[in-house]
């Protein structure tokens, strides 16, 4: 893909502050497990919080590409942090999909003064199962009385406001579901512990709780009954960044990896000059770039509104570049060798870090299952029965 200047300058800055002022920290923050607020902050100045706001409400109104550059370099320098940042856009992207204009200016007036959104889908008993969610909201008058527990929640903790995913009518399965705008001081909310995660130690996750939780019927979003399909474009929509994000944590893996080969002798010589260890650099390389490109497709239909196959493309996109994570950090600590499997050497981290990424956002087992479905619809044989 051939980007603008401008999308190459602000490219060059978000590197500069990922290595000036994420890089530094990285590793005192992953041992701590704890989020560096005052990072955040340094963040907010340049915007970096806000990337899917829209320029008519204060954000920096972006491209979807020019974000997915911007999610590279940032998890490049941390994928943690890159992910609580991200966070912020997936708990906005609903409102920009069914949201009123009073919704969205009310979260674009948390992001512009340095808050944070969450996104509160997941539950201890329904993580890719949508229809198993057993947080309820009843209608009471001019409100809903919420009442259930998410689990996993990125920003769960640190979010001022909250977009909830809620059954409204149980008889009618993901038709029966909405979603909600839910402030953080709602009477009736509270906020779990935060987990001690293996990996992305620098991103808050948390539970989030809510006992007769009292919201207005204002704060509805698209409607009652409209919640399972806001909630499933938003993911499809969010994996394009998800995307990049693995490619910024491929890519730190591979350049640690090509600098150690060229550093570390055995036999007399330094590793890179063995076939295998150049073979295995080759493919991560070119592994690298097959992903970025993957994922700038799916952001470029995205920005020309083409989403007929987004939905496919974006589970293709999220499966082959987090399962290729996989392979670009085995690879990296296997050149490594013992070192690389100590916590005083980056690439340790890294692979901690890659892991959740087959995970959150829709398993890669469930991206597999929507792209044979997408693939059935299209080749499916006229008048054959199953």
């Amino acid at each position: 893909m051939i980007f603008t200047e401008e999308q190459k300058e602000i490219q060059a800055l978000v590197h500069t502050f990922a290595e000036k002022e994420i890089r530094p920290i990285s590793k005192k923050y992953d041992e701590l497990g704890e989020f560096p607020m005052e990072l955040y902050k340094k963040a907010c100045r340049m915007q970096l919080n806000c990337l899917d706001l829209p320029a008519e409400y204060g954000g920096t109104g972006v491209s979807k590409v020019t974000s997915c550059l911007i999610r590279e370099e940032l998890s490049w320098g941390d994928a943690g942090f890159s992910l609580s940042l991200g966070a912020n856009g997936l708990g906005f992207k609903p409102l920009l999909i069914a949201g009123t204009e009073r919704q969205r200016r009310r979260f674009a007036e948390v992001l512009l003064n340095d808050g944070f959104t969450a996104f509160a889908v997941t539950e201890p008993d329904a993580g890719s199962d949508a229809g198993a969610l057993k947080t309820t909201a009843r209608r009471s008058g001019d409100e809903y009385i919420l009442n259930g527990h998410k689990c996993f929640i990125t920003n769960g903790a640190l979010a001022n406001i909250y977009t909830v995913l809620a059954v409204t009518d149980a008889d009618k399965g993901a038709r029966g579901l909405t979603m909600f705008m839910v402030d953080r001081d709602s009477e009736g909310l509270t906020v779990g512990k935060h987990e001690d995660k293996m990996g992305i130690r620098l991103s808050n996750t948390a539970d989030v709780i809510m006992h007769d939780v009292r919201v207005p019927a204002e704060n509805v979003i698209g409607g009652e009954g409209a919640g399972f399909k806001i909630a499933m474009e938003t993911l499809n929509q969010g994996r394009a960044g998800t995307c990049s994000s693995a490619v910024g944590i491929m890519r730190a893996a591979f350049e640690h990896a090509m600098r150690y080969a060229q550093e570390r002798c055995t036999f007399g010589q330094p590793i890179y000059k063995n076939q295998s260890i150049q073979f295995m650099l080759a493919d991560m390389a070119t592994k690298i770039e097959v992903s970025r490109e993957f994922g700038l497709r799916v952001a470029e239909l995205i920005d020309r509104g083409e989403t007929a196959e987004v939905s496919k493309l974006s589970s293709m996109a999220k499966l082959f570049s987090t399962d290729t994570l996989q392979s670009v950090v085995t690879d990296a600590v296997q050149i490594f060798g013992g070192y690389g499997y100590m916590r005083d050497f980056p690439v340790e981290k890294l692979m901690r870090d890659a892991k959740v990424y087959q995970i959150f956002e829709g398993t890669n087992q469930i991206q597999r299952i929507v792209i044979f479905n997408s693939l059935l619809k299209e080749h499916k044989l006229s008048g054959r029965r199953g």
